[in-house]
């Protein structure tokens, strides 16, 4: 398994990295199997305002599907610890899910791009500009799932909202986390309001 270790605000010292690499060894112990790589971002908060200024994100990639858990606490080893014990939680409930049943296979998600060569002048005849407002564009492939899948990735990559393509519907969902509890699905209405 491919271990990255990174730094934000905080050099990775050979002690950090090994305290890492022996915490995330114990937490992936039995998901080896699966877990092919697993990326550690480490960060310090500089603002005196924020309390839990240490913060562990652990990223692991286990066949095509990302589990993500992030830790914030006023020490750096106490995050660590954190996010390890987490992870390790969600790939325990990761592998009791998908494994043992075959009924669900997931298909790949690769998408064949044509090799375009690569032009000399990028900018062209365009003036260079500062980037607006959107500063990151992010893609990935989208396999269409159903409403429960899409509950059970949310809950894996630790974020307040998952988007996916519907299977039943065929349209772009976004599947969140409500303030008072439980879950809400946000889709598109066809025709006019």
């Amino acid at each position: 398994m491919k271990l990255l270790i990174q730094g934000n605000n905080i050099a990775v010292t050979e002690s950090i990295h090994d305290y890492v690499e022996n915490k995330l060894e114990k937490a992936t112990k039995h998901f080896q199997t699966f877990a092919t790589k697993v990326d550690v971002h480490l960060s310090v908060a500089n603002n005196a305002r924020i309390t839990d200024k240490h913060k562990a994100e652990v990223t692991v990639y286990a066949n095509g599907t990302v589990i993500r858990a992030q830790e914030g606490s006023e020490n750096l080893y106490a995050s660590i610890d954190l996010v390890s014990d987490k992870i390790a939680r969600q790939l325990r409930k990761y592998k009791e899910k998908n494994f043992g049943k075959k009924t669900h296979v997931q298909e790949k998600t690769s998408e064949v791009l044509p090799e375009d060569p690569v032009p000399d002048n990028l900018i062209g005849d365009r003036a260079p500009e500062l980037p607006s407002e959107v500063v990151r564009m992010k893609y990935f492939a989208m396999p269409p799932m159903t409403i429960d899948e899409a509950l059970e990735q949310l809950q894996l990559v630790d974020h307040d909202f998952y988007m996916f393509l519907n299977k039943d519907t065929n349209a772009i969902n976004v599947i969140y986390i409500r303030n008072h509890g439980g879950y809400g699905v946000i889709q598109p209405r066809l025709g006019k309001e």
